[in-house]
């Protein structure tokens, strides 16, 4: 058998997240018939993080073990030939059998986007929080330093979140504005279930001037979740990288631009 890993991207818009369901259509089903035409045999995917209901992704790994020998030419265009426009594979590669998509991941990174302008956008509907009132960017990166580091972060998992413990490190949570638009780039070694859009709600409730900086700790050590305030909408948010240890040579995307004139 031989294993193979693959970079993704979709947009999450008209799929319920990447995992197989047993009702609506995710992601991973998509994926999964594509390979397994190109393989000639049935095919089943490990990914390196799943995404909910409306998320994006840039940067989504998968593996899949396989007796097909295949270029991986062949596996790119056969793959994405089969599927839908909103779904493409981006790189493909040969791993060793000691490769997982999901625990021999060292990192995540999510990017999550905010129009920050009083006319909402056409064209971004599916792809940014439309936030009218005027964001504070400096009271949002005071009240992000206070969440680095490892914590406790119960009060920003979603209730039905299956993690065995909510305790994760973010090592980068930065906040950027360029015009009308707002991101919020965090990077941690894994997340709990609606943990990014949990932290991007709070943030955007600190940066209207509602809240202190201060509350993100209040918020924080309460370990509560009814203590945190509302989760931010799915699509504005996507999964921009995986990062693996340099021993298995994979390609590192570089972080993409998702809106007009972005550096």
């Amino acid at each position: 058998m031989l294993r193979i890993a693959m970079g993704i991207e979709y947009d999450g818009t008209a799929y319920n997240g990447w995992q197989r369901q047993r009702t609506g259509l995710g992601v991973q089903e998509l994926v999964e018939k594509a390979l397994s035409k190109v393989a000639n045999e049935a095919i089943e995917t490990t990914c390196a993080g799943r995404t909910d209901t409306g998320v994006h992704a840039t940067g989504q790994v998968v593996h899949f073990d396989t007796s097909a020998e295949r270029e991986s030419r062949g596996w790119l265009l056969g793959a994405n030939s089969s599927l839908p426009n909103d779904v493409n594979v981006v790189w493909v590669q040969a791993v060793s059998d000691d490769f997982h998509a999901r625990y021999t991941a060292t990192g995540r990174r999510y990017r999550y986007l905010i129009l920050n302008r009083l006319v909402r956008s056409s064209l971004f509907r599916h792809r940014a929080w439309w936030v009218y009132r005027p964001l504070d960017v400096a009271r949002m990166s005071a009240a992000a330093l206070q969440l680095i580091g490892e914590h406790d972060f119960s009060a920003f998992r979603a209730a039905g979140c299956q993690a065995r413990t909510a305790v994760r490190e973010v090592s980068s949570l930065r906040i950027h504005r360029h015009s009308d638009w707002l991101m919020i780039d965090i990077a941690a070694n894994a997340f709990l279930q609606h943990m990014v859009r949990n932290i991007s709600g709070l943030l955007v409730e600190i940066g209207t001037g509602d809240r202190d900086p201060a509350w993100a700790t209040e918020v924080l050590e309460s370990r509560d979740r009814t203590c945190g305030g509302v989760a931010a909408p799915a699509h504005g948010l996507s999964l921009v990288g995986v990062e693996y240890p340099a021993e298995f040579g994979l390609p590192v995307p570089p972080t993409p631009v998702l809106f007009p004139g972005a550096d």
